[in-house]
């Protein structure tokens, strides 16, 4: 685990964020609030617009005695616009991200990396302060260490 990483704010600039990434070879940046309490996590894949994503057209809506009726979700729309136009960190960040416990053994943090399919957990305390952030590299090392 690393405890010492570095650490954004949500409302730090993203270029921030993107910069942090750009110098750790962590591929994420854990988002905490003043209390340090952990409350997002922006990772290289949230930089990165899918095919899907990039489409920004309004989503299909039809007329309906003269208001429109949209097909589509217009806050799916609204989540992708801010995403592509991300300003600050909370724009870009996946809020509640998945974590494990500093209390959790390596098997336990392994399994749920496995189970989640992400690459990077916060690691929190009791209180939900950051305590450092485990890859799926460190689990493993645990895990032939043990």
């Amino acid at each position: 685990m690393a405890s010492d990483g570095p650490s954004v704010h949500p409302s730090d600039d993203a270029r921030t964020a993107i910069d942090l990434l750009s110098k750790s070879d962590l591929g994420a940046i854990p988002v905490v609030d003043n209390d340090n309490k952990l409350v997002g996590i922006v990772s290289e894949s949230d930089l990165v617009l899918s095919d899907e994503e990039a489409d920004l057209h309004l989503p299909l809506f039809f007329d309906l005695m003269g208001s429109p009726v949209f097909l589509g979700s217009i806050k799916h729309f609204e989540d992708r616009l801010n995403k592509a136009f991300a300003t600050k960190v909370s724009d870009l960040m996946t809020a509640d991200p998945e974590t494990v416990s500093v209390d959790d053994d390596a098997e336990t943090v392994a399994r749920r990396i496995a189970e989640t399919h992400h690459n990077h957990l916060p690691v929190v305390d009791g209180d939900g302060r950051l305590a450092g952030l485990v890859t799926r590299a460190d689990a493993l090392a645990a895990l032939v260490d043990s």
